[in-house]
């Protein structure tokens, strides 16, 4: 799990999202986008859970950046435009920006207009000399970036959180392949990779005691409801994390605790009791896997910072050929 901003359409009609939605019901196994987390309430318990003893990923991330951002600066060089994609509060990012070399521009990349113009807004107060340059976007998507990003004399993407894990591989693969033609044949990719460790701890930090990560993702199911007028019972379902070793990844799920029917867009999707709805796929690398995940989108890696503990990495990547 990671702040993944919501790819949900701005523009989409109700009926796409309503299809999307029973698209994922008919599934067997069902599952639902992890896009449904991300409103308001959504976004306010993920920041709980950043906060949580179990989950490591955020503050081993930050640590990771505070002790290494001066020396990834070195290797990104003088003049770069930084494009950072699904840039949320750009918390990490300050850690970076400190450390460049009169950087060209920053251009935060984001689906949600107002936290991203938002925290655009902060940044220029304190970084007044740099050029802000806010792109509401879908990251997933082709995205038309400004002129100055072409004049910069490097171009380096910024993809900080373990995002990617997010992705199954051959999506992963895809958008490691945009990355590359974004930043060109002398560009680079600075990218969060969380690490394959001990099922237990992966378990925790997903499935917290508290119960806050439980509460984020029956928030799915209240999202929902109130965009798409369903009618999931919240208290008919359970938060269960679930490792599964042959595709070396966390999953979040939600179970049903009794046979019932759900109405959503006028169907009637029956649910068994201890049926389950996947909710999100948290993939976790080795050094090596993800090495090969790159290569396959024709990057190559350069250089990892990993924390004492082995559990998180920053990687940067370097673009093998341009096609």
């Amino acid at each position: 799990m990671s702040k993944r901003p919501s790819t949900l359409p701005a523009t989409s009609p109700f009926d796409q999202l309503t299809t999307d939605v029973l698209d994922g019901l008919h599934k067997s196994p069902k599952e639902l986008s992890p896009v449904w987390f991300y409103d308001e309430t959504g976004s306010s318990l993920f920041d709980s859970i950043c906060d949580l003893p179990e989950y490591y990923l955020t503050r081993t991330e930050q640590g990771i950046m505070q002790k290494h951002a001066a020396e990834m600066a070195q290797h990104i060089g003088p003049g770069v435009a930084l494009i950072e994609f699904g840039s949320g509060t750009s918390v990490k990012t300050r850690l970076l920006l400190d450390q460049l070399e009169r950087p060209s521009a920053y251009i935060p990349v984001d689906i949600s207009r107002e936290p991203l113009l938002d925290a655009a807004g902060l940044l220029a107060r304190d970084y007044p000399e740099l050029h802000i340059i806010p792109v509401c976007a879908d990251f997933t998507q082709p995205i038309d970036l400004p002129k100055r990003v072409a004049a910069a004399q490097r171009r380096v993407v910024y993809f900080p959180g373990s995002t990617l894990g997010n992705f199954m591989p051959d999506q992963a693969r895809q958008l490691l392949t945009s990355m590359r033609r974004i930043v060109g044949r002398d560009g680079a990719v600075l990218i969060g990779i969380d690490l394959k460790k001990d099922p237990q701890v992966l378990q925790r930090a997903y499935d917290d005691q508290a119960g806050v990560t439980a509460q984020f993702n029956l928030n799915a199911l209240r999202h929902i409801n109130r965009e798409l007028g369903a009618n999931f019972d919240l208290g008919a379902f359970e938060h269960r994390a679930v490792w599964r070793e042959d595709k070396s990844r966390i999953e979040m799920h939600l179970i049903s605790t009794r046979d019932q029917v759900v109405d959503v867009g006028g169907e009637h999707i029956a649910i068994g009791r201890n049926e389950h709805l996947r909710t999100e796929c948290c993939h976790k690398y080795t050094l090596e896997g993800f090495a090969q995940l790159a290569a396959s989108a024709q990057l190559a890696v350069t250089h990892v910072w990993i924390d004492a503990e082995g559990k998180f990495s920053v990687q940067m990547l370097q673009p093998k050929s341009i096609q």
